[in-house]
């Protein structure tokens, strides 16, 4: 920790450079892997969410079967994705190979983030911030595995399904299916980091229980607004994303309550000791 903080700016800078280099290769390996195992991650990832054997549509086909109805079964997509550009296959290949590389090298990239960030905390704030990696990372994935499975499917479904005329064939092109689900997917891990950002804005006395229910109508509106933006027209969909965004929020107050909480016993127990110290003083005069 003496070495740390007696180290120069350019020696913090030269630190920097490294944990960027160790995560870049992070980074380019599981892109590397993502490209070589392309046939799986493509027509098994990728493209899962337009086959009818997806696990997200055979999970609501069962449910509507324990109903008694076919009604939520999905039998076949009439869907043909194109490319329309000479390079483009090779293009949407390089290019989901580094997203794919990007969300698997994530919990790493927190990781040297976390490590250069680690020696300029007090033993105290390491301390309340123990397990900011495990944290981020699960909600990060849970995230993912929300907008993969359940934001997505529906939303591509919806879209490409959706007609104003049935003269107007929708012959979707493979770059817009890919950024469509990339942006629901890095979406939904990104949303799904409200606590932890609340839980960070808390510590520094920005996020307060009392301030976030104060603003809990303000909220309700911003979250349907964001999730009319990053979701098609339809309301049932705007709805799967506003639901676990509702509970992402109640959530937060209560890890501002809780921090706000820790804050006063660290609050009264220093003001206990430096009473005790005072005391001890005025017995030593």
């Amino acid at each position: 920790m003496s070495e740390d903080k007696e180290m120069s700016f350019i020696d913090h800078l030269e630190e920097l450079r490294w944990h960027i280099i160790r995560s870049l290769i992070a980074v380019v390996l599981f892109t590397i892997v993502a490209f070589i195992f392309s046939d799986f991650i493509f027509n098994k990832v990728i493209l899962g969410p337009i086959h009818a054997d997806f696990w997200t549509y055979q999970t609501l086909c069962e449910v509507g079967k324990s109903m008694g109805t076919k009604g939520f079964c999905i039998t076949k997509f009439n869907l043909m994705l194109q490319n329309t550009e000479m390079g483009g296959q090779i293009a949407i290949h390089i290019s989901y190979s580094i997203t794919i590389g990007i969300i698997i090298a994530f919990p790493y990239i927190f990781w040297e983030i976390w490590k250069f960030v680690k020696p300029a905390l007090h033993l105290r704030e390491v301390q309340v911030t123990s397990g900011a990696v495990f944290f981020v990372t699960f909600f990060f994935m849970i995230g993912a595995a929300f907008g993969y499975y359940i934001l997505a499917p529906f939303s591509i479904n919806f879209l490409t399904n959706y007609v104003i005329s049935t003269e107007i064939k929708n012959d979707i092109s493979i770059s817009s299916y890919v950024s469509t689900l990339v942006m629901l997917v890095l979406g939904s891990s990104l949303m799904f980091q409200m606590p932890m950002v609340v839980y960070f804005f808390a510590k520094i006395g920005i996020a307060t229980p009392l301030f976030m229910r104060t603003y809990r109508r303000h909220s309700i509106v911003a979250i349907l607004i964001i999730s009319a933006v990053i979701t098609p027209a339809d309301v049932f969909t705007q709805l799967l994303v506003a639901l676990p965004l509702f509970v992402l929020y109640e959530l937060s107050i209560f890890v501002a309550a809780y921090v706000e909480k820790q804050q006063k016993k660290i609050a009264l127990k220093e003001a206990l000791l430096e009473k005790e110290t005072r005391n001890l003083d005025q017995m030593e005069d």
